[in-house]
C-alpha cells in the first residue's frame, strides 16, 4: 500500500519515504503505484572509464536499460551500492548566496550586473527556472536545507536563536557517514555557541565563518569561528554592537573565498562535501554604508546611487570568486568529478539602501524577500558537472531546498532519515526528467518576526497563499501568470478545495512558531527593530 505525507507518494513496509534519493544505492524509486527499478552499469562502461573516477554518465545508464524495468511498490528490491559505484563517489560543492534574486545574474536576464562565470557554469551545465527556497528569510531557509524538512516540519521556522537538536539530522551527517569529508565556510545561523546547534555536531568535520546571523551582517567582523575557536582578526568592532566596524582592515567574503579554495586542496583526494555560504550580497544594517564592500570595482564610475553601487560590486566580487573555485577544481583535475550547485537563501532584500528595483533584481517575479510570493522564494540555481551534466540545459522542474538531502544521499550511495520531505532530484540532473518523481505539494510557511504568519502552496501550476490563518486563499496560475497578478480562486473552486483539504495536514504544530494573526504591537516593535541604527 502507498501513504503520502507531505504531499509526496511513498511505498510502505521496508520501503523509504526517500526511495527517490537512494536509488543509486538501493535501486528502488519508486513512483505513484510503480518502481522503476535501475540496473547495474555494464563492466564494459566501468572499464572505459580509464580515469577510474566516478560519473554517472547517461549513456552507460541508457545502455544498461536503466528505469526500463517495472515493478509494484510492494516488491520494491534493493541490490548493493556497490553494483553501481565504480570507482570514487563524486565531491559535493554547494554554494548559496544570501539575498540574491532571482534576476541578479546575466544568465537569468540581469543587464547591468556582470556575472561572467556564472553565466559560463549556466552555459557548461544546467540552469533550473523553478527551484525554490526553504523559506523567505535566512534561518529557517538553511534549516530547510540542511534537515530535508519543510517550514511545516523543520526545527527553525523562522529568524530566532533556536538552535538544531541532536534529533535533527543534517546533509553534512548523511554524507559523513557515507565517508565523505565535511566542510562548511560562510554563514551557519542554526546555533549559536555552546548549543546543540553548533556546525561541528550537525557533521561537519570542518567549519569556517559566521554562528551568528546578526554578525554575518558585518562583512568586517572582529572576529570569525573555526570549528569552536574565534579567530581574531584586524578589523575593530563598533561600540553598539557586534553588527558594525570601525576599522575595517580584513573583508570577510575574501577570507571565506581563501578557506573554500584550501578546503578543497587539502581534501582534494576526496570524497568531499562542501557547503559555501556567502553573505553577499546581504546588507549590513547596522552600519553607516548598508552594502559593504572594498571598492565599486568597475561600477565606480557609474552614475548611480552608492548603495546600488555595492550590490552590483557584491555580486561581481562573488561570481569573480566561484569562477576561481571552478579554476582551482580544474587544475586539480577535480572538475569531472564534482558537483557543484549555485543558489541563494531567499529574494533580493529591500535595505542598507539597496533597491531591489534598480536592477530588477526578481526579474519577471513578484515580491522579495519576507514575501512567500515567486520573488521571494523562487532562486536562481545552476548545477554544474563536467562530463556528466549535459551543457547548456534548461529545466522547469520545481525542486526545493529540502529535496537536497536526498539528491546528494543519492549521489553518495547513502540513505536519508525517514520520514523527510524530500524527492531525490537525480534523475533530472542526469537527464532523464521522464524518470523523475515529483511533489504533488510544495508547501512554505513564513513567521514574520513576532507579528504574524503565512502560509504558500504549490501544486503543479497553481501557487496557493494565505497571507494570514484563517483568510481566503489567494490563487494563481504560474503558467500564464508568473507575476502573481491575476487571483482566480474564485474560478477554480475545486483547485482551492483540493489545497486546503492538503493544508489541513501540511504541518506539525510548533511551540516556538504557531501560526499567528496580525499583532500590531509585534509589528511595531519589529519595524523599530529594522530601523535602528542605519
Amino acid at each position: 500500500m502507498a501513504q503520502k505525507r507531505g504531499g509526496k507518494l511513498i511505498c510502505s513496509g521496508e520501503t523509504k519515504r526517500n526511495l527517490a534519493g537512494k536509488f543509486l544505492a538501493t535501486a528502488s524509486f519508486c513512483l505513484a503505484g510503480a518502481s522503476l527499478l535501475p540496473l547495474a552499469v555494464p563492466a564494459a562502461a566501468a572499464e572505459n572509464n580509464t580515469s577510474n573516477q566516478y560519473h554517472f554518465r547517461k549513456e552507460d545508464y541508457a545502455a544498461a536499460g536503466w528505469g526500463m524495468e517495472r515493478r509494484s511498490p510492494s516488491s520494491c528490491s534493493q541490490f548493493s551500492e556497490g553494483q553501481f559505484f565504480r570507482g570514487r563517489k563524486p565531491n559535493i560543492i554547494f554554494i548559496m548566496a544570501d539575498d540574491l534574486g532571482y534576476g541578479d545574474l546575466g544568465c537569468y536576464g540581469q543587464e547591468q550586473i556582470q556575472t561572467p562565470s556564472l553565466d559560463r557554469m549556466a552555459a557548461e551545465g544546467l540552469r533550473f527556472t523553478s527551484a525554490y527556497a526553504g523559506a523567505p528569510v535566512c534561518a529557517p531557509s538553511r534549516s530547510a536545507l540542511m534537515t530535508g524538512l519543510h517550514t511545516g516540519h523543520t526545527r527553525v521556522r523562522g529568524n530566532a536563536k533556536i538552535p538544531l537538536e541532536e534529533g535533527d539530522t543534517t546533509v553534512a551527517e548523511v554524507l559523513q557517514e557515507a565517508g565523505y569529508t565535511t566542510g562548511l565556510v560562510g554563514k551557519w545561523g542554526l546555533g549559536e555557541d555552546g548549543s546543540t546547534g553548533i556546525p561541528n555536531k550537525k557533521g561537519f568535520d570542518y567549519f569556517y565563518g559566521y554562528l551568528n546571523q546578526t554578525q554575518a551582517h558585518n562583512y568586517y567582523p572582529e572576529f570569525l569561528w573555526r570549528n569552536r575557536e574565534k579567530v581574531f582578526l584586524e578589523n575593530k568592532k563598533a561600540w553598539w554592537g557586534l553588527g558594525a566596524s570601525r576599522v575595517k582592515a580584513e573583508y570577510s567574503h575574501d577570507i571565506l573565498t581563501e578557506e573554500a579554495l584550501s578546503f578543497v586542496e587539502e581534501n582534494k583526494e576526496g570524497p568531499f562535501f562542501l557547503y559555501l555560504a556567502y553573505t553577499i550580497p546581504h546588507a549590513n544594517s547596522e552600519a553607516r554604508d548598508g552594502m559593504e564592500v572594498p571598492d565599486y570595482g568597475i561600477y565606480d564610475g557609474e552614475e548611480w546611487p552608492n548603495p546600488q553601487k555595492g550590490h552590483a560590486a557584491m555580486i561581481t566580487r562573488m561570481d569573480r570568486d566561484i569562477g576561481l573555485l571552478q579554476a582551482r577544481l580544474q587544475e586539480l583535475g577535480l572538475a569531472q568529478n564534482t558537483l557543484l550547485i549555485f543558489t541563494s537563501d531567499n529574494g533580493p532584500h529591500k535595505e542598507g539602501g539597496a533597491d531591489p528595483d534598480f536592477f530588477s533584481c526578481t526579474g519577471p517575479l513578484t515580491g522579495i524577500k519576507r514575501s512567500l510570493r515567486e520573488g521571494g522564494i523562487r532562486m536562481p540555481a545552476i548545477a554544474w558537472w563536467p562530463g556528466t551534466i549535459e551543457p547548456g540545459r534548461v529545466s522547469d522542474h520545481p525542486w526545493a531546498f529540502w529535496d537536497i538531502m536526498p539528491t546528494f544521499a543519492g549521489l553518495a550511495g547513502a540513505s536519508s532519515p525517514d520520514n523527510i520531505d524530500g524527492i531525490s532530484f537525480v534523475p533530472e540532473l542526469l537527464g532523464f526528467p521522464d524518470r523523475q518523481e515529483k511533489h504533488e505539494f510544495l508547501y512554505w510557511e513564513f513567521h514574520h518576526e513576532i507579528w504574524a504568519s503565512s502560509q504558500a502552496v504549490r501544486m503543479g501550476p497553481w501557487k496557493a497563499i494565505r497571507s494570514k490563518p484563517g483568510a481566503p486563499l489567494e490563487l494563481y496560475n504560474l503558467e500564464i501568470d508568473l507575476a502573481e497578478q491575476n487571483d482566480v480562486a474564485s474560478e477554480h473552486a475545486e483547485i482551492v478545495s483540493q489545497i486546503e483539504e492538503y493544508l489541513e495536514g501540511a504541518r506539525e504544530e510548533s511551540k516556538v512558531w504557531p501560526l499567528r494573526k496580525f499583532n500590531l504591537f509585534g509589528f511595531l516593535i519589529s519595524q523599530l527593530y529594522k530601523s535602528y541604527p542605519k
